[in-house]
């Protein structure tokens, strides 16, 4: 795809934790790319690498035909798309809008409306997977798309993740991400405590984190946050304040269709708990810190 003629230009809008590593891959792929971050400093590798700078993301979808948002709330991604200075108010027509942030399904929709009423392809493409799977470009993606906006972008897809699957029609990768943080939030509450018990029963924790990981308990979360946990390296991939956006956006589609997830609900009480001991910052593993203080434990232990 990329090397076709003329090449595809491509626009990134978001250059954080996730946003920066998984642009570089485009631009190791030689793909000509456009970016814009708030904060410009958080860009300046990626321009370093040969990406050109614009001023706003009107500007950015005015230089490209595929243009990727990467960013953090649904409140952003309403104002950098839908924005007076937004992708949609420059858009050119036949060009793509990919939104990859975490996001609201009924946004999701929004847009595509709006993009499809100027002739713009719109594809809800969040992921899973965290700081490592961006820099690894191991990423698992979930799309939202019409089959003919999904066969264009796909092959720019593979080259952010391992696997990229469509889930349906515009809002649906939106959906699917939002059971994916319904398991995430379970799976780290039970290997948070998990360990507890281990140290509390007199475990070496290692040596337990080897055990169970391999077993019927072995899950991403256990495998990657587990050592992290042990080392008390709280340090964030995924923020827990990006988490809780994700849980309270998982928790009000669960009300509209009427299901009771009281894991779920459990798990944002727990997040919630953390974040007003100040660790909104933290990554999203730090759930760790509220239930040790919960037990008088005092996190990492002493080794």
């Amino acid at each position: 795809m990329h090397r076709s003629s003329p090449p595809i230009r491509v626009g990134w809008i978001g250059t954080g934790v996730m946003g920066e590593p998984m642009c570089a891959h485009l631009l190791a792929a030689d793909y000509p790319v456009t970016v814009f971050n708030r904060t410009r400093s958080r860009a300046e590798e990626l321009l370093r690498r040969g990406a050109a700078w614009a001023g706003s993301p009107a500007e950015v979808a005015a230089a490209s035909d595929v243009t990727f948002t990467m960013v953090g709330t649904p409140a952003d991604v309403r104002e950098v798309i839908l924005g007076s200075a937004g992708v949609l108010s420059q858009a050119k027509r036949g060009s793509l809008v990919v939104d990859m942030t975490t996001s609201e399904p009924s946004l999701a929709k929004e847009i595509h409306r709006a993009a499809r009423a100027i002739e713009v392809g719109a594809v809800d493409a969040p992921v899973s997977g965290g700081d490592i799977g961006a820099r690894d470009a191991s990423l698992s993606i979930m799309v939202g798309a019409e089959e003919q906006d999904f066969a264009r972008v796909e092959p720019l897809l593979r080259l952010l993740g391992r696997t990229v699957v469509r889930q349906g029609g515009p809002g649906a990768g939106q959906h699917a991400k939002v059971a994916n943080q319904i398991l995430v939030a379970s799976n780290i509450v039970g290997a948070c405590e998990a360990l507890l018990y281990g140290y509390r029963a007199g475990l070496d924790l290692s040596t337990l984190l080897m055990s169970v990981s391999q077993g019927a308990a072995g899950s991403w979360s256990l495998s990657n946050y587990g050592p992290r946990i042990l080392a008390g390296d709280l340090r964030p991939g995924f923020a827990v304040r990006h988490f809780l956006k994700d849980l309270g956006i998982a928790l009000t589609e669960a009300k509209r269709m009427s299901l009771a997830l009281p894991g779920l609900a459990l798990a944002e009480q727990l997040y919630l708990a953390l974040q007003a001991q100040r660790g909104s910052e933290l990554g999203i593993q730090g759930l760790v810190l509220a239930l040790a203080r919960a037990c008088d434990i005092d996190w990492p232990p002493d080794t």
